[in-house]
């Protein structure tokens, strides 16, 4: 991945960036660009701190290796952590309200039936900042209650901060489309085929956040597996064990 540099406007530090991201912040004072632009981030810039260093983590993972029904018995004892990483990875947050009218028809059982209901919900959306790279969003229950004012000086040494590669619009549309699709999943629990489904759309104010994640690596009997843990309350996001069924 080819890395550019630009100077910071506002302390005049240089900014690397590799290919295809749109939104850098600086690592030296915090201040927040958008590149292909080149204004400054007028959003909420979020950031949840780091509450677990290395040793920590590794602990965690070991502690859910050992609680875990279908692991290994000794999978804690002999795992060996071959990659200890802490990354603060970027998000968009978007409030929004979603209303759902369907149609559809109820087949399973008995004469064909046509079905009408709606859908209304309220989120707090997900959508990851990165398109290169492959992250368990939809299992990340992120601790938002948590999150302060972007502070460079919170992140730990040796820490990497990723930038994000989707601006605000694309992440609105990109949390539109995964919640009608959603909304069309749960109007099939009523109706086995949706012949029409409509959504509108309120959307709030969407803001930008960098939570830490540890994304780990281990070697258990010769083959390779990884963990995500959310570096803020410990817990693992999504982890591979070495068992036929799979995910945990």
């Amino acid at each position: 991945m080819a890395t550019s540099k630009i100077s910071c406007d506002h302390c005049g530090a240089p900014l690397k960036y590799s290919s295809g991201e749109i939104i850098v912040t600086c690592p030296y004072c915090g201040y927040t660009v958008v590149i292909d632009v080149g204004k400054p981030f007028t959003l909420e810039h979020s950031l949840l701190p780091s509450n677990f260093n290395e040793k920590k983590a590794i602990d965690s993972v070991k502690s859910w290796m050992k609680h875990s029904f279908i692991a290994p018995g000794d999978l804690a004892r002999r795992a060996k952590f071959t990659d200890v990483q802490l990354q603060f990875l970027p998000f968009w947050i978007i409030p929004i309200t979603a209303n759902s009218t369907f149609r559809g028809l109820f087949e399973r059982t008995g004469p064909r039936i046509e079905k009408k209901g709606s859908i209304k919900k309220n989120y707090n959306w997900i959508v990851f900042g990165q398109r290169k790279t492959e992250f368990p969003t939809r299992e990340f229950d992120i601790p938002l209650e948590g999150r302060m004012p972007y502070d460079f000086r919170k992140i730990p040494e040796g820490a990497k901060v990723f930038n994000s590669e989707i601006g605000e619009h694309e992440a609105v549309d990109i949390a539109k489309q995964q919640i009608k699709n959603d909304h069309r999943f749960l109007a099939k629990q009523d109706a086995d085929r949706i012949i029409d489904l409509e959504t509108e759309f309120k959307v709030g104010r969407a803001y930008y956040l960098h939570a830490p994640v540890w994304i780990m690596r281990y070697k258990y009997k010769g083959k390779n597996y990884q963990v995500f843990l959310d570096g803020c309350e410990g817990e693992v996001i999504k982890g591979d064990l070495p068992t036929n069924i799979g995910f945990f």
